[in-house]
């Protein structure tokens, strides 16, 4: 059966990595070849040494290596990346001038000059019909503007982290992976943003390297504030070291101590202890036989039975009688209707009443003179 070839080729620094059919060429790690790609000729670096795997577990669309480099190519790429430079300048100065909300972060020519590429970064939208067409005038050839993230903007400018050490997605970081601040949380992190972020605003992507790390261990931890069971006495888990598997403890009388997690065992298998034999003693009492168990529920159903308050439905039928039995009901006489009898003497009191309730009104009015006099 035929195989096939394949060497993994990246065009850039800790760029993605593509496959490509090796043919017949010895390649080895680190030499530079020249590939043909679907938008032209490119000049890449070999990151992986050549493989032999089955046509069907090719990548579809599989181009090959054309040779390896040689001077006129290394030169080649040389002078494209100073007029990369020229062509930046170029279009920051168009930018400036049409008052356009956008940062440029790069400008790449392709290897055989065919197209420019400028990356630029912008928070929605940018109509740049008029720019590339001023671009386009000026330099002759086609003209491709693509908008990035501000983590690839970081990518392709480089710099510094706060580690103090060359930015990973710059230097071996191939592929962003999704970062949370459930992360840092786990690892005991400050939640402070300018600690916890990087070059780009984001948080950092050093923050994924250990997180499985830190969940494996701290499965083993008590989490902070759980009481637990000590040889001297209670306590309170106040910390925690993931990584040395230690925490620190605070005691009864308010003694604060480091134990590692081996000693704490103990301490853990003691109330394990005490629950298992409290549950002996409650399943330890003498089980009931079957036949007793509905004697008792019976008995129970007749206590409850005679709780309960007696109504008329229980008495007719506690007491039985057959229709024939049953007495029809006695008429009773009617009465005639009498008029109702006022109390005189609550007729006599009305009045007083509601003298007592109703106080009498004072006016401020000065008496008048009597005419006799």
């Amino acid at each position: 059966m035929e195989t096939l070839r394949l060497v993994s080729i990246s065009f850039h620094t800790a760029g993605k990595v593509f496959d490509f059919d090796a043919r017949d060429f010895e390649l080895k790690v680190g030499n530079l070849v020249v590939v043909e790609t679907e938008r032209g000729r490119a000049l890449g670096n070999v990151v992986r040494e050549p493989r032999e795997v089955a046509p069907d577990a090719a990548p579809p669309k599989l181009k090959g290596v054309l040779r390896l480099a040689n001077e006129a190519d290394r030169e080649m790429a040389k002078s494209n990346a100073q007029r990369e430079t020229d062509a930046l300048k170029f279009c920051q100065q168009r930018v400036q001038q049409r008052h356009m909300e956008m940062k440029l972060v790069r400008a790449e020519y392709l290897f055989d000059g065919s197209k420019i590429i400028f990356y630029f970064t912008a928070d929605g939208r940018v109509d740049f019909r008029e720019l590339v067409r001023d671009l386009a005038q000026y330099f002759r050839t086609r003209i491709e503007m693509r908008q990035i993230g501000v983590r690839d903007e970081a990518k392709l400018v480089g710099g510094l982290g706060v580690c103090g050490r060359e930015l990973c997605c710059s230097s071996h970081l191939r592929n962003f992976a999704p970062v949370s601040v459930k992360m840092a949380k786990a690892q005991g992190l400050a939640l402070n943003p300018a600690k916890i972020s990087g070059q780009c605003g984001r948080l950092l992507c050093c923050l994924a390297y250990e997180y499985e790390t830190y969940s494996e261990l701290r499965k083993n931890l008590p989490k902070c504030g759980k009481k637990i069971q000590l040889e001297s006495g209670p306590a309170e888990v106040i910390a925690l070291d993931v990584l040395a598997q230690k925490m620190t403890v605070c005691c009864a009388n308010g003694d604060r101590c480091q134990v590692h997690i081996e000693e704490l065992q103990k301490g853990f298998d003691k109330p394990a202890a005490d629950k298992a034999q409290s549950a002996e003693k409650t399943t330890a009492k003498p089980k009931q036989s079957d036949a007793q168990k509905p004697k008792e529920a019976a008995g129970k159903k007749d206590a409850r039975r005679g709780n309960r308050r007696s109504n008329n439905r229980n008495r007719r039928a506690k007491n039985p009688q057959t229709p024939s039995e049953q007495k029809p009901p006695e008429p009773q006489p009617k009465k005639s209707p009498q008029p109702p009898q006022e109390n005189t003497a609550d007729a006599e009191k009305s009045p007083a009443r509601r003298r007592r309730r109703r106080p009498r009104r004072r006016t401020n009015r000065p008496k008048q003179p009597d005419n006799n006099s």
